[in-house]
C-alpha cells in the first residue's frame, strides 16, 4: 500500500466521500440509495476487502489504517482526531472510515435459485423494516446463522445505509440481497420455487416454531416485521406457516433482531 495522504484541511475536495456523516449517514443532499457506501471501523473495512465492493477510499487516524491491506488503486488519507471529526461531522471512536461503490440488488430469481437450485436454502423477508441498526443487526445474525440472503419489501430501510453496516459489523457486506416488489403478493414466487414461508408472529394462535422442522423443509424463508407493528395480518395470511416463539407468561415478545436470531437458528 503506498503511504497515506495527510489531511489537513477539512474542506479537502480528496474526502469529499467522508462529509458530514452525521445524523443522515450520507453526505449533505445527496439522494437515498445513491450514495457511496460507508464502512465504519477496521474490523468491519477488513470485511469490506473481502466482499465484491470496490473500495473507493479509506480515511482515518494515523496507526489504524495503514495494516488494512487496501487495494493499490484505492487512496488512503490520515489526519489527526480533529480534523477527522471535523470532517466527518462527529467524534469517531473506530479509527478508520472506507467509503465503497454501490453494487445493484441481486437478481431475484437468481437469489432463490441460488448456486444450487438442489441444495438446501434460508432466507429472511423483511417487511416494513426501517429501522437501520435492527437490519444491521439481522443481517449480523444472518451471516453468523446460516441464511443465504435477504429479500426486502417496496418500504424497508437501506441495507447499504452507513448504521446498518456498522451495526452489522461490515456482515450486510457479504450478504446479497433483493427487492420483492409485488408485497405480499410477490411471496408466490418463493412458494413456486419450493420454500415454505415462515411468518414470524407472537399470536396465540400460531403454531411453536419448534414445530417446523428444517430438515423436512430444506428451503425456508422467515418473514419478519417492524418492530412494534410487526407483521401486516396480509403478509401473515400470504405466507404458509405462521410461527411464534414460547416465551415465560408475561412477555408478549422479543425484538425483531432478537427474534430474527431465535428463528434462524431454529430453522438452520
Amino acid at each position: 500500500m503506498p503511504p497515506p495522504v495527510l489531511i489537513t484541511d477539512p474542506q479537502d475536495p480528496r474526502v469529499a466521500d467522508f462529509r458530514d456523516l452525521k445524523a443522515g449517514d450520507r453526505p449533505a443532499g445527496a439522494p437515498p440509495g445513491v450514495s457511496p457506501v460507508i464502512v465504519e471501523g477496521t474490523a468491519a473495512i477488513e470485511r469490506l476487502l473481502l466482499s465484491p465492493y470496490r473500495v473507493r477510499a479509506v480515511f482515518g487516524v494515523p496507526g489504524r489504517v495503514e495494516a488494512l491491506g487496501v487495494p493499490a488503486d484505492a487512496p488512503v488519507y490520515v489526519a489527526d482526531k480533529w480534523v477527522l471529526s471535523e470532517v466527518i461531522g462527529f467524534r469517531l471512536t473506530r479509527g478508520a472510515l472506507a467509503s465503497a461503490d454501490r453494487l445493484p440488488a441481486a437478481d431475484l430469481g437468481g437469489l432463490l435459485r441460488g448456486p444450487d437450485p438442489a441444495a438446501p436454502r434460508r432466507l429472511a423477508i423483511l417487511e416494513a423494516l426501517n429501522d437501520h441498526e435492527n437490519l444491521g443487526s439481522i443481517a449480523r445474525s444472518a451471516v453468523a446463522l446460516g441464511v443465504d440472503g435477504l429479500l426486502l419489501d417496496p418500504r424497508c430501510a437501506d441495507p447499504l445505509y452507513r448504521r446498518s453496516v456498522r451495526v452489522s459489523m461490515g456482515h450486510v457486506l457479504t450478504l446479497p440481497f433483493a427487492v420483492l416488489p409485488d408485497w405480499p403478493g410477490g411471496l408466490d414466487r418463493l412458494h413456486d420455487a419450493g420454500y415454505l414461508t415462515v411468518a414470524l408472529t407472537p399470536a396465540d394462535d400460531a403454531v411453536d416454531l419448534a414445530d417446523v422442522d428444517p430438515r423436512a423443509h430444506p428451503r425456508t424463508a422467515v418473514l419478519l416485521g417492524a418492530e412494534g407493528p410487526g407483521l401486516t395480518p396480509e403478509a401473515q395470511r400470504a405466507a404458509r406457516v405462521r410461527a411464534r416463539i414460547p416465551m415465560r407468561s408475561g412477555v408478549d415478545s422479543l425484538g425483531v433482531a432478537a427474534a430474527a436470531a431465535v428463528a434462524f437458528a431454529a430453522l438452520r
